[in-house]
């Protein structure tokens, strides 16, 4: 308990007032020095508490190696505190990276192919910023759009809009288009967009439409046993994919299978059937119309 003279707690903490003393149950104490001490002894608590059950075999050499550091270390602003333990056990026989996500394989062959193009314009339909979207920004400017809000990023010219008609962008005005496993989500209420099952085919038209005649399209998505797990995702099968985009040509077709391999510039018919979530690849392209003065 914390007695102080002449000085009001805030509005809220009952108090009394005897022979001119000022009671507040502690108030300044409790709020500066236990109950940022308390939750930080509750948080190293729970993380050991996480790091014992996910990985209890691991926990011994923790304990030993903290102790081990605790000996050797001579600087007290880097002593060890229990408030301060944030256990990460998982990591002791981790490989460096992670090389066989499809995120990383996707993001990696869209971007060699843009870079080989180097198309004048590039606008990009919702991939992922901080993989494939970053990795162009390195060598050429983008046009991205996303119904998501996006800070500012240099290089980065971002339209906030529902893309499901793409209504921003002209008939055959786009050289270079790609949209890297976003298709499967429209229309599911995930990232608050109106809830349409249609959508997801509406956009794929969407991109058919603004390509320009001899430009590039780079569509990913999943491809296996067709289904929609609500509200996450849908999964395609090949054919869906390849009938929604029957106006198009197919310039390559590769694929991530089940296991996370790449297998770069295969014919669709080699595609596993018995798949479940393999990630597809396709690169289109619209054939310039013969007609008028030609």
């Amino acid at each position: 308990m914390l007695l102080h003279r002449h000085r009001a707690p805030p509005r809220g903490i009952e108090e009394w007032n005897r022979s001119g003393i000022t009671v507040s149950f502690g108030y300044n104490l409790l709020r500066e020095e236990l109950l940022p001490g308390m939750a930080n002894h509750l948080r190293s608590t729970y993380r050991l508490f996480r790091a014992a059950v996910r990985t209890p075999r691991q926990l011994p050499r923790f304990v030993r190696e903290w102790r081990a550091y605790q000996r050797l270390n001579t600087l007290p602003s880097m002593k060890v505190r229990f408030n301060s333990l944030w256990p990460v056990l998982h990591e002791y026989q981790s490989s460096a990276g992670l090389a066989a996500d499809y995120y990383f394989h996707q993001d990696l062959w869209a971007a060699r192919k843009i870079y080989e193009a180097r198309p004048r314009r590039h606008v990009d339909v919702g991939s992922r910023i901080d993989g494939f979207i970053a990795h162009l920004l390195v060598f050429m400017p983008v046009e991205y759009v996303d119904i998501r809000p996006l800070p500012p990023v240099r290089n980065l010219t971002v339209v906030q809009a529902d893309a499901t008609r793409l209504d921003m962008f002209a008939d055959n005005s786009l050289p270079s288009l790609s949209s890297l496993n976003v298709a499967e989500h429209f229309g599911l209420g995930r990232y608050s967009d109106p809830i349409d099952p249609a959508a997801c085919f509406t956009f794929m038209s969407a991109l058919a439409r603004t390509l320009a005649p001899e430009g590039r399209l780079y569509f990913a998505a999943p491809v296996g046993r067709e289904r929609v797990e609500f509200n996450a995702h849908r999964v395609f099968s090949l054919e869906t994919v390849l009938a929604q985009f029957r106006g198009l040509r197919l310039v390559s077709f590769s694929y991530v299978d089940d296991a996370g391999h790449l297998h770069e510039e295969v014919e669709p018919a080699s595609f596993p059937q018995d798949s479940e979530f393999a990630c597809g690849l396709f690169e289109f392209t619209k054939e310039r119309q013969k007609g008028r003065g030609q």
